[in-house]
């Protein structure tokens, strides 16, 4: 069994994508490279969510209606109080976007909606204000192979549609 390609793996240092990642086997290459050995970043955790973190969107629609509807208006620059904006999100994200640039490896990140909505508009060249609104389906892999002046896009869904799973707040 050789194992020819030498791969990364980067994930949040939050538990659910330590969680995920745990299941990812981790080859030794001939040349001694172990594949996908896990490194976390923190720059990949979630759009941090302030005094709402933890909550869903209806809580906060039920405990803070002005603040729903300041999100609902401007999504791309609302900062949730005492937490961030998908703008402080874009501007975190910019040393992992150089690392994954200068990379030639294959690179899996295991991640969470909001990051992948932005790393995902970033390779596809779309623009920052569409980046929170992109789809990024759970249970889904996005696999982007760079072309001349974006990526050619694959996606694996990994559970049905109608599996019963309890799925955590996106924000």
């Amino acid at each position: 069994n050789k194992v020819a390609s030498h791969a990364r793996l980067f994930t949040s240092s939050l538990k659910r994508t330590q969680d995920t990642a745990r299941h990812i086997a981790h080859p030794v290459c001939d040349d001694g490279w172990i594949v996908m050995r896990k490194k976390v970043w923190r720059s990949l955790d979630e759009i941090y969510a302030g005094v709402f973190d933890g909550m869903t969107y209806e809580e906060i629609k039920e405990n803070a209606p002005h603040e729903f509807e300041q999100r609902s208006q401007d999504k791309l620059y609302y900062r949730y109080p005492r937490g961030e904006s998908y703008v402080d999100v874009i501007q975190r994200l910019d040393s992992v976007i150089h690392e994954i640039e200068r990379l030639r490896d294959p690179v899996l990140i295991v991640g969470h909606q909001g990051i992948l909505r932005i790393l995902y508009s970033y390779f596809m060249g779309y623009s920052r204000e569409d980046a929170p609104f992109v789809s990024i389906p759970l249970n889904t892999v996005v696999k982007l192979t760079p072309i001349a002046y974006m990526c050619e896009e694959d996606r694996i869904q990994l559970r049905k549609q109608g599996d019963n799973v309890e799925e955590p707040p996106s924000h």
